[in-house]
């Protein structure tokens, strides 16, 4: 049995978290004691059973950027900043893991660069050392300048012993999205994409013949939730079910009520049992961020992508883009998203059949699992 450590801090959606614990249940059921260290914000709805979880003070982003954190009281200070920083030593020296895996970082979340290079330089101090891993999506917010890819490929080769790429590489390399040199292509581990299991059809039939609408877990979205109740109003005949996440949900929803709202929509917050109602639904209006995007694909369901394109964030787009390809997927621009666009999108995905992915393209969290356990291996 190993202790595995994942360090994740999700910053506007709820995505980077989600995905960490499901790396993290992973390790559980396989028989190893799994931690995760969050520095996001407090999330209620995300299950944690098998994993011990460590929070942070935590932080967020102010809205789309990024490098201005807020914490609940507002602005962040240096003060609070170091206050995290201790908090994340102290963690990783209580927990000693065999296994220290960081999500996303050195690849983003440069604004908390001190942080994490603190806790690898610990990690990497400790006796014995364990084996120090990066997580990583599919695709990658591209470097906006060739020097933080030389940093990313700096920090990789100083400490790094591996990067997981929960991603297929035959569908979708990290070249897309990042330049891979090759030092860093004989560091990658593809992992296919991470996944919890197919949830069977909701036993009270919800989301039946619906056309389900979300943005995810965070705080955005009405842009989205706008457009797809014009193309309620467009289709009465077709039920519309508009599910708003993040901290500012109720507000959100009271919010669209007073636009006014056709017969045929409900509103509510996002809810937990959503992966169950995919199956038994029409279609999907939705973001394309990694845990969305793999919802759907698991579930076969038709789907219209309006991908997050705000702050010049490019991530979701070139997924979308790379997943219109298949029958049963249209894309639609946020700033092109409409009443109008929408139903005919809509229209178009639903008289397509979709072709679902086999199911070993998403059993990304225990080959993580399996590779970690081999590396591990190859050390002892």
């Amino acid at each position: 049995m190993a202790r595995v450590l994942i360090s994740v801090t999700h910053l506007l959606g709820t995505g980077h978290l989600s995905r960490a614990l499901t790396l993290a249940r992973a390790f559980g059921t396989a028989g190893h004691e799994a931690h995760v260290m969050s520095g996001g914000m407090p999330v209620a709805h995300l299950p944690t059973d098998g994993v011990t979880l460590h929070q942070l003070p935590p932080v967020k982003s102010d809205g789309v950027n990024f490098t201005d954190l807020l914490c609940e009281n507002g602005p962040v200070d240096d003060t609070y900043l170091q206050a995290r920083k201790r908090a994340a030593i102290n963690t990783l020296t209580k927990v000693r893991p065999d296994v220290f895996i960081t999500e996303l970082y050195p690849f983003g979340r440069r604004v908390l660069k001190a942080e994490f290079l603190a806790m690898l330089n610990t990690a990497r101090d400790m006796a014995p050392k364990p084996l120090i891993l990066c997580s990583v999506r599919d695709i990658l917010a591209p470097p906006s300048k060739p020097k933080k890819a030389l940093e990313t490929e700096a920090v990789i080769a100083g400490y790094y012993d591996g990067v997981l790429v929960h991603s297929v590489g035959e569908i979708t390399p990290l070249d897309v999205s990042w330049p891979v040199t090759n030092m860093l292509r004989e560091k990658l581990l593809y992992t296919g994409y991470v996944a919890p299991e197919l949830a069977p059809a909701h036993p009270q039939g919800v989301g039946t013949g619906e056309v389900l609408v979300t943005a995810g877990g965070g705080d955005v979205g009405m842009g989205l939730f706008r457009a797809a109740l014009q193309a309620a109003a467009l289709d009465p005949d077709t039920p519309y079910r508009v599910l708003v996440g993040g901290a500012a949900a109720q507000s959100n929803i009271a919010a669209l009520f007073d636009e006014g709202l056709s017969d045929n929509v409900t509103i509510e917050p996002t809810r937990p049992d959503f992966r169950q109602m995919l199956p038994l639904a029409k279609a999907a209006i939705c973001m394309c961020g990694y845990n969305t995007a793999l919802d759907v694909l698991q579930s076969g369901l038709p789907a219209v992508f309006v991908p997050f394109d705000a702050g010049g964030e490019v991530e979701q787009t070139l997924r979308a883009e790379s997943l219109s390809k298949t029958d049963g997927y249209a894309v639609i621009k946020s700033s092109d998203a409409n009443g109008e666009t929408l139903s005919a999108a809509l229209r178009s995905v639903c008289a397509m059949d979709v072709r679902p992915m086999e199911e070993g393209q998403f059993q990304g969290a225990a080959q993580t699992v399996q590779s970690v356990e081999n590396k591990l291996a190859a050390m002892r």
